[in-house]
């Protein structure tokens, strides 16, 4: 017979980490029909001579809850491999909220333009509902799969409002608590693979109304969390929260909910196993807790980023100083005459040097001005120069230095630093923790921040170049199961697997090309935030191919005709097989 598709004489992986081969795939339908060592015909056929063939890439963390609504062919995530994101993820998600609350929970949390949250929302959201979110998702284009969280500060925002939902004094009536219950097992009914929440206390909202507040989840009390995570473990899916990790009795109470006991246990996924500068010892207890909590029973895994955590920031526009009181007070100014002038202001630079000084204080940035160089500024004698160099020179503390050049050039100084994953022998380590899964790409949020789109790839490369060089640390089928098949099992997710049957959701990888271009520095303006230049990867010839449902998104590095006009991906409901989107014009679909 002819296939739709045929890979043909590329490195085959299964995605269940057993033995890579030479194969030909045969994919009919949208699902693969044939595995075999002999030629086989087909209407397309791909030659990956030299390549690897796995199983697409699974992201597990994303906010791309606003872009799949106005560009839902998520091609930053297609070209790199990936054909399932995971979205709803730190307790925000756009099932409840109408457009204006949307805007005040990923604003400024997630630093994606409040305006534009609220018109993507607001012009988009057809659905009252879980079920009918998951069909009008599946209305649009959609070029990778998605499959989601419902978000808790989502629900209890909507249910409460958002003054209320952020107050300690209030909590919810038992009316307000038992319809989020009902959204909550609406969502599971839907597919959805579990509930978000965050317990992190420096992401902070946007808007006017309860702007720098924390978000709705982390006022949360027992007696909610109880009621809501009770349904989770009951239906075996999965609880994501961020810990709070300025408080590690909380954290330890937070990790032992994952034990069953007599009941069954509760999938819990955290954020995040990281080797912080800030704490180099840090990851030991992270994993050790997971070890423990498992054994005694539990279902625990930290998330994890296996690439350095390099993060750029445009003058104090970061997340990270979000830590600090004196770094919230600033970026809790819209105005630039208001933060300027506290800036400026003597007791206020006090406060950031006490804190900054302060290394003691748990938290995910390492306060080493030294180890921040500038990147980009009108006055490029200072390119390449840390703020704690630049502050020697002038006799200042990094502080005033920082905020000095803050001053003097606004958004116009670009710079960035590394944050954690710094050392090699630890991200190995952690790549290879049963208590890790590897995840974390936040792809679609801090769009001027962070780009690690390419994250997966970059473990591969880890991976490949220590086996080359006699050093290997893991097998490059184990590296891939970890990236698809063992995901997906977890998550339920009909993803993940290239075996006979299996959803055509294929990466065809070049490994010559598993080099330093996957770090290479690379920006891209975005249509439908009106063309703002977010960070992205550029590493055209690693990944020759991608396919998404049998059908061909991505060749040579630049995506086909269907990405953003044809619907190629699935919304994956947990537990469940879904089959591939049958092939339709752009006309079909009013593309």
């Amino acid at each position: 017979m002819s296939f739709d598709v045929v890979i043909e004489n590329g490195r085959y992986f299964d995605g269940t980490g057993g033995p890579s081969a030479v194969r030909n795939l045969g994919i009919q339908n949208g699902h693969v029909a044939e595995i075999t060592e002999e030629p086989i015909d087909g209407v397309e056929v791909i030659d990956a001579t030299g390549k690897w063939v796995v199983p697409g890439l699974i992201d597990i963390h994303t906010h791309y809850d606003v872009e799949l609504l106005n560009g839902p062919g998520l091609s930053e995530s297609l070209r790199h491999g990936v054909t399932t994101v995971v979205v709803g993820s730190c307790s925000i998600s756009t099932v409840h909220v109408d457009g204006v609350d949307a805007g005040d929970l990923f604003g400024r949390v997630e630093a994606i333009p409040r305006d534009h949250v609220i018109a993507a929302v607001d012009q988009h959201k057809t659905w009252c509902n879980a079920e009918e979110y998951v069909r009008a998702v599946e209305a649009r284009p959609l070029g990778p799969n998605v499959t989601a969280f419902i978000g808790h500060s989502d629900m209890r925002t909507a249910v409460m409002g958002l003054e209320r939902a952020t107050t300690k004094e209030d909590q919810p009536t038992k009316a307000e608590l038992a319809q989020m219950e009902r959204w909550l097992v609406e969502a599971l009914d839907a597919g959805f693979i579990g509930l978000s929440s965050q317990q992190l206390l420096f992401d902070r909202l946007d808007g006017d109304l309860c702007r720098s507040r924390t978000l709705p989840s982390t006022y949360v009390k027992r007696r909610e969390m109880r009621r809501l995570t009770g349904l989770v473990r009951k239906r075996g899916r999965v609880l994501q929260s961020g810990p709070d990790i300025q408080h590690p009795p909380k954290v330890a109470a937070q990790l032992a909910r994952s034990i069953g006991g007599l009941r069954r246990s509760l999938k819990i996924s955290f954020l995040a196993a990281a080797d912080a500068k800030s704490n180099p010892i840090g990851y030991k207890f992270l994993t050790g807790a997971a070890r423990l909590i498992n054994a005694l029973g539990g279902d625990f895994r930290w998330q994890h980023l296996p690439v350095p955590f390099e993060v750029y920031a445009d003058g104090i526009d970061l997340v990270i100083f979000e830590e600090l009181g004196a770094g919230a007070a600033a970026l809790h100014l819209r105005d630039e005459v208001e933060r300027n002038g506290l800036m400026r202001d003597e007791t206020y630079r006090r406060q950031f040097r006490r804190e900054y000084d302060n290394k003691f204080k748990i938290g995910a940035w390492h306060r080493d001005f030294f180890d921040a160089d500038i990147v980009s500024c009108p006055d490029v004698s200072l390119v390449g120069k840390t703020f704690g160099q630049i502050g020697l020179d002038r006799g200042l503390h990094p502080v005033d230095s920082f905020l000095d050049l803050v001053l003097e050039h606004g958004r116009a100084l670009r710079w960035r630093t590394v944050i954690s994953n710094h050392r090699p022998k630890v991200l190995k380590k952690l790549a290879v923790d049963p208590g890790v899964q590897v995840g974390f790409s936040d792809a679609g949020a801090h769009l001027r921040n962070m780009a690690f789109y390419n994250s997966g790839l970059c473990l591969l490369r880890h991976v490949h170049q220590s086996a080359e060089a006699g050093a290997e640390f893991m097998t490059i089928e184990h590296a891939v199961h970890r990236l698809t098949g063992e995901l997906a099992d977890w998550y339920s997710l009909d993803a993940g697997y290239l075996r006979i049957g299996d959803r055509a959701d294929v990466a065809v990888i070049d490994p010559a090309h598993l080099d330093e271009s996957l770090s290479a520095y690379a920006e891209e303006t975005v249509d439908q935030y009106d063309g703002l230049s977010r960070m992205v990867n550029r590493n055209d010839d690693t990944v020759t191919v991608v396919l998404v449902g049998g059908r061909t998104v991505f060749r040579n590095g630049s995506p086909t005709d269907l990405v953003g006009n044809v619907r190629t991906g699935s919304f994956l409901r947990a537990g469940r097989k879904i089959a591939a989107p049958a092939v339709q014009s752009a006309a079909a679909i009013g593309g």
